[in-house]
């Protein structure tokens, strides 16, 4: 890989000679947003342009935003899609539970290959073009599903699925910590997490009015309307940096910062970062020991695994038999209030990320995750020794309710979000793909076994399973005071120059 020199503004031989051994984005950057400053033409030639709003607008970055954050919804509403399908999709398709408990497992298979994939398919053709390829297989999967009159299809479309959210869940958060500003990349990379609690929220209210097959059909619309949105939308910069492609660069890092804004400190800093990562474009195994490396995936993938260690899913997945036991009636009205509560917070964590600082949250976070498991361990062990129907049974059962409502607040203030945020902010530009990769799958993998094995530990004990849950966050908690930097305020260039 070869990259043009940082002193090189010429447009002549210099660059051209280079060009055959860059690498060509899979969706290009385009030219439709870039308007020579020297350039002919008065206000109605710019007022014709379709790129006038974006381009003279301050908010370039939350827009892109919010349009590749159709992704994470699309990932939201595969996790929550299994819940309220169940019992239909058992009697329709005469499947057993063990059936369906694959079929629901098999996403988090498909996410672990997606996973392995996401790095490499995010270098190799750019950030738009790896949210492209995981937006197919997730509509074929989906069409696969609603027509499904077996197993056979059923499990196909769950895994093609699983593959584009394992995709997703990495590309996403790292699209959008290279294209915010450095003010706003909290704010900004919080809402993956919050457009991930309203994709399962709405599949778990849809789930309550329409047919199973009809809701896989509404699983379509994310990603149908975000692959044209890619289309609008440039490039992440520092990608195009890395890539050597420095005129795309600067008109990308333009366009995302608005056309009256200075540039040229942030352009020279990405230079500077990637030509101290020039001489080393491939990555050994041996050389993650190095501190610049070993730290920031050992605090990326402690954050990702100690996220789904927490019990979080397994809590989820069967909030319905959780509620039940502890003597809800209305247990899936329950469930959706219990997304509810989740989006709501995790909007309020949009709103502070960026002004509390990343390491606050967590700590905050982390430690009132492990007061409320306390609280719901000690009312479930308290049930399991009185008598069902008195007074103190129906308080057990109250206080356990309002123990998983202030879980899932304080999870959504910090464990949540914030993980991928960091993820995302602290790996090496020279790394990012093989490291985010081992992370994001690091993830899936842990997710895979606290879904498989929550069940067994709620028939083995309640109050057993969520003291477990407890320390767990108790051990997340000393790991975050212990390991976890404050990123706010910084840029990805100076966060990752602190490492070495």
């Amino acid at each position: 890989m070869s990259f043009r020199d940082e002193s090189g503004g010429d447009d002549g031989g210099g660059r051209t000679s280079s060009a055959s051994d860059l690498r060509k984005p899979f969706l290009h950057t385009g030219s439709w947003y870039r308007m020579s400053a020297a350039g002919g033409g008065g206000v109605m030639d710019r007022l014709e342009s379709s790129a006038y709003a974006l381009r003279d607008s301050s908010v370039s970055a939350v827009l892109c935003t919010l349009i590749v954050a159709l992704g994470p919804i699309q990932f939201g509403f595969t996790c929550g899609y299994s819940s309220p399908t169940q019992d239909a999709i058992i009697a329709d398709l005469g499947l057993s539970l063990s059936e369906f408990s694959i079929f629901g497992s098999l996403s988090n298979v498909g996410a672990m290959v997606g996973a392995i994939a996401s790095g490499q398919i995010a270098e190799y053709i750019g950030r738009k073009g790896s949210l492209m390829i995981a937006a197919i297989p997730n509509i074929i999967g989906w069409l696969a599903i609603s027509f499904a009159n077996d197993s056979s299809f059923l499990f196909m479309g769950r895994l093609l699925e699983g593959f584009g959210v394992g995709v997703i869940s990495y590309v996403v958060p790292v699209y959008i910590a290279e294209i915010a500003p450095q003010n706003m990349r909290g704010a900004l990379g919080a809402v993956n997490q919050l457009s991930v609690t309203i994709g399962i929220l709405l599949a778990y209210t849809l789930g309550m009015f329409v047919p199973w097959r009809i809701l896989a059909v509404l699983g379509i619309l994310p990603c149908s309307i975000l692959i044209p949105g890619l289309f609008f939308i440039p490039e992440s910069p520092r990608w195009l940096a890395k890539m050597g492609k420095m005129e795309d660069f600067e008109s990308s890092l333009q366009v995302l910062r608005g056309f009256e804004t200075d540039i040229s400190a942030e352009v020279n800093e990405i230079k500077r970062s990637v030509q101290s990562s020039r001489r080393r474009t491939t990555i050994q195994f041996a050389d993650i020991k190095q501190k610049r490396y070993s730290v920031p995936l050992m605090i990326g993938i402690g954050l990702l695994v100690l996220q789904q260690l927490s019990g979080v899913n397994g809590i989820f997945f069967y909030a319905a038999s959780i509620f039940k036991a502890a003597g809800i009636e209305n247990f899936n009205l329950a469930t959706c209030g219990l997304g509810a509560v989740q989006v709501v917070a995790t909007g309020v964590t949009t709103w502070l990320t960026d002004k509390a600082g990343r390491r606050l949250l967590l700590i905050i976070s982390t430690t009132g995750m492990t007061i409320t498991l306390l609280i719901v361990s000690v009312s479930f062990f308290v049930k399991d020794n009185i008598t069902e129907g008195s007074h103190l049974y129906s308080v057990m059962s109250m206080l356990s309710l309002a123990g998983l409502v202030a879980f899932v607040i304080a999870f959504s203030l910090g464990l949540g979000a914030i993980p991928w945020i960091i993820m995302s902010e602290i790996l090496p530009v020279n790394i990012k793909s093989l490291a985010g990769s081992v992370a994001t799958l690091a993830n899936w993998m842990t997710a895979w076994l606290v879904t498989m094995t929550a069940s067994l530990m709620l028939s083995w004990s309640n109050g057993g399973t969520f003291a477990i849950y407890a320390a767990v966050c108790m051990g997340s908690l000393l790991f975050v005071c212990l390991w976890v930097p404050e990123t706010k305020g910084r840029t990805l260039e100076e966060i990752a120059f602190s490492f070495r």
